[in-house]
């Protein structure tokens, strides 16, 4: 593995893909890491979970030796293609490091492996709730902000095997699932919109889900656009050599081109559950520009949204 010194300066992070899970960030991922410019690190997660709670970092955002074990033992570290003796030499350096020179060090490092200048990260949730803390640490760093109907996020979320990592995780889950994603749903939207309005508008951008789908070529270069790079094809032959015909898998696991109809609200939902995520997240979807099977909620339905939004007002963990 090479391991050259990285400039003086860095663009990295170049920019951050984010959104709420199950939205399709995965798919926008594996379309900008085709561009032959940039690489985008799969789901790194410890970044600002590292920040805030201060491991292997100061307050004042010097970092410590104890960052190297912190991260050579995390589960993520080997997507990094980097190694321990990189990191070590990073934290034992003649000057101290601050915690962004030493990120902006180790994406350098991972756009050496894949021969690119540029390096992003994808990372759902956490980073989206936390855009600005990212923000505050790499002002220059784009972000794109990865939106999809929340109705199909939830039937996604609800079939998802790991979402006790996500939305299940809350104790409301077991009363009503679709009450439960539809208050996931908006708090991850608001939250990635209320930081975005303070990035300046050329620095957060944010792509609906379903224009992906529908014109890939021109929501690609309209992406292109935004990261100040040219347009290149190789993005939508993202999957070549890599989708597999096994109709028994995933989108994302048979490595598929852009699909429609993976998820279809109108039929796969129910009346109750459809109005019960509407009189919940309705609000956030009009103001997204998606369209109401329910503009007017029924009295009882209505009864229960308050009761579940009541619980996540009060009870919610923080982001």
């Amino acid at each position: 593995m090479s391991e050259k010194s990285s400039p003086a300066i860095s663009c990295n992070p170049y920019v951050f893909i984010v959104g709420c899970p199950r939205s399709g960030t995965t798919l926008l991922e594996r379309i900008v890491n085709a561009h032959p410019e940039i690489a985008v690190i799969h789901e790194s997660h410890w970044i600002t979970r590292f920040f805030k709670k201060g491991i292997g970092v100061t307050r004042d955002g010097i970092v410590t030796p104890d960052m190297v074990s912190a991260l050579c033992n995390h589960h993520r570290f080997n997507l990094l293609y980097t190694s321990q003796e990189f990191i070590e030499k990073l934290v034992a350096g003649p000057e101290p490091i601050t915690y962004s020179q030493f990120v902006s060090r180790i994406f350098d490092q991972f756009g050496s492996h894949r021969g690119k200048q540029y390096v992003g990260d994808k990372t759902t949730g956490g980073y989206l709730r936390n855009l600005d803390i990212l923000h505050s640490l790499w002002p220059s760093a784009r972000f794109v902000h990865l939106i999809r109907d929340g109705r199909s996020n939830c039937l996604s979320m609800i079939n998802w095997p790991k979402s006790q990592k996500a939305a299940a995780r809350f104790e409301i889950w077991k009363e009503d699932q679709i009450a439960t994603v539809a208050l996931w749903w908006k708090w991850h939207i608001e939250c990635g919109k209320k930081s975005g309005a303070n990035v300046a508008p050329e620095k957060y951008y944010e792509l609906r889900y379903e224009s992906l789908v529908d014109d890939p070529e021109q929501q690609c270069q309209n992406l292109c656009q935004f990261l100040d790079l040219p347009y290149d094809n190789a993005m939508l032959r993202f999957n070549e050599g890599r989708e597999t015909a096994d109709a028994s898998q995933s989108a994302n696991r048979a490595w598929r081109s852009p699909t429609k109809g993976l998820r279809n609200w109108r039929t796969e939902m129910s009346g109750r559950d459809l109005e019960m995520f509407e009189a919940i997240a309705g609000d956030m979807l009009e103001e997204l520009g998606y369209d109401l099977e329910y503009p007017t909620i029924s009295p009882g339905v209505a009864t229960q949204a308050k009761y579940f939004q009541d619980w996540w007002d009060n009870k919610r963990v923080s982001a």
